[in-house]
């Protein structure tokens, strides 16, 4: 099955879309690929697409993202050279959803720095704080 999916970097990452594009022109990967100005579409087998995707996100775990896109790049249901120019449906919420990402990004670092969560303590047993608590006032 062919899938279409979108990978979207944050604008504070160091890699640019043409960054992206070059690692996929000069994959093993026989994808379609199309640049745009907040990421690539990429189309494909859903194997060799999965394979891509997660070597592409290992050049910056927390500034790439990949969306699911319905359809292929150039069809016509979507095409805005065949709809008369404007934006294609969808572009505006990309827009603004690529606006959130650069804090999604510093949230993803920074936990990735983070120290571990210490295991939850459980609660102390009644008969134990009796204890301590006759202890404590003998």
């Amino acid at each position: 099955m062919r899938v279409t999916k979108y990978v979207i970097t944050s604008s504070e990452s160091d890699i640019l879309p043409s960054d992206i594009a070059m690692k996929i022109y000069g994959s093993k990967y026989d994808v379609s690929v199309k640049e745009t100005c907040f990421g690539v579409i990429v189309n494909g087998e859903e194997k060799e697409i999965e394979a891509l995707v997660k070597d592409i996100r290992a050049m910056d775990p927390s500034g790439i993202f990949i969306k699911d896109r319905g359809f292929p790049p150039g069809d016509p249901r979507r095409c805005r050279g065949r709809r008369g120019g404007g934006a294609r449906p969808g572009f505006y919420m990309i827009e603004s959803e690529s606006k959130m990402l650069p804090m999604i990004s510093r949230a993803l670092a920074s936990d990735a720095e983070a120290p571990a969560i210490p295991e939850k303590k459980k609660p102390i047993q009644m008969k134990k704080l009796e204890e301590i608590v006759k202890e404590e006032l003998s």
